[in-house]
């Protein structure tokens, strides 16, 4: 028989699935967003996740910080009392999400875990690797190379959105949000600005309603608060009727 060692060495000759220089080519970018999606979805339907609390922050801040420790704490009370701890036909609503990494986001994970809840990690590959924090519920912890899946994935499922102080990447995913809701490419969902004078200190969006630039009414898409309880306040009052979920779900142990 003649020798056909070179035909099966040959790149075309691998498994398409199998090819990693396909599968991580240019033309392949189309497939690899598509695969983003799908398995973090599969992941997330798996284990029931209706809707979500999306908690933002700095990562830069330690445990032992005013704002750490706020956020552990307001993980651990809306993971309580939002519905994440159910686990039946229902589904678990308002599971604790962050972008998985440490700070804020391992503050929030965290609280969660330490309510006995479930919470997830949206991580994302970065050019200074970013470890996963401990606190996410490993199996909902996931690693994305797309920032616009990610994106997708912190929105979609969001019932709420808290925002405790942070830096470029903070301002980028809050903003993110409110033009989503703004524009009506997503429902209206509370959005609660944490510890009142940074935020206030910082941002002085009355000058774009001045200016033009948005409707006064946009100033109305976001709260502060200055407590963990206040937090979880604000979000209920700002969903009103519909925030609690259905009870016809078992108790998770």
């Amino acid at each position: 028989m003649t020798d056909n060692t070179a035909q099966k060495d040959s790149p075309s000759y691998r498994l398409a699935a199998l090819d990693p220089d396909f599968i991580l080519g240019d033309s392949t970018r189309g497939a690899r967003f598509m695969l983003e999606y799908q398995k973090a979805e599969d992941s997330l339907r798996a284990r029931g996740v209706v809707s979500t609390i999306v908690v933002f922050g700095s990562a830069r801040v330690r445990e032992g910080n005013p704002w750490y420790e706020a956020a552990r704490q307001f993980g651990h009370i809306a993971s309580e009392r939002g519905g994440a701890l159910r686990n039946g036909e229902a589904g678990r609503h308002h599971v604790i999400a962050t972008g998985g990494g440490p700070g804020i986001m391992e503050a929030a994970n965290r609280g969660a875990t330490e309510a006995g809840a479930i919470s997830i990690g949206f991580n994302i590959t970065l050019p200074h690797e970013q470890e996963p924090n401990a606190w996410s519920t490993p199996d909902l912890t996931f690693l994305f190379h797309y920032f616009a899946m990610r994106k997708m994935h912190l929105a979609m499922r969001a019932a709420a959105l808290v925002v405790f102080p942070g830096g470029f990447g903070t301002l980028d995913e809050l903003f993110e949000i409110m033009t989503l809701v703004q524009t009506g490419k997503m429902g209206r969902v509370p959005i609660v600005l944490y510890d009142s004078g940074y935020w206030k200190g910082l941002l002085n969006l009355d000058a774009m309603a001045a200016a033009g630039f948005i409707r006064p009414d946009d100033l109305k898409l976001f709260s502060y608060a200055d407590s963990p309880e206040e937090a979880y306040d604000r979000i209920v009052e700002g969903a009103g009727e519909g925030w609690n979920p259905p009870k016809n779900g078992s108790v998770q142990t």
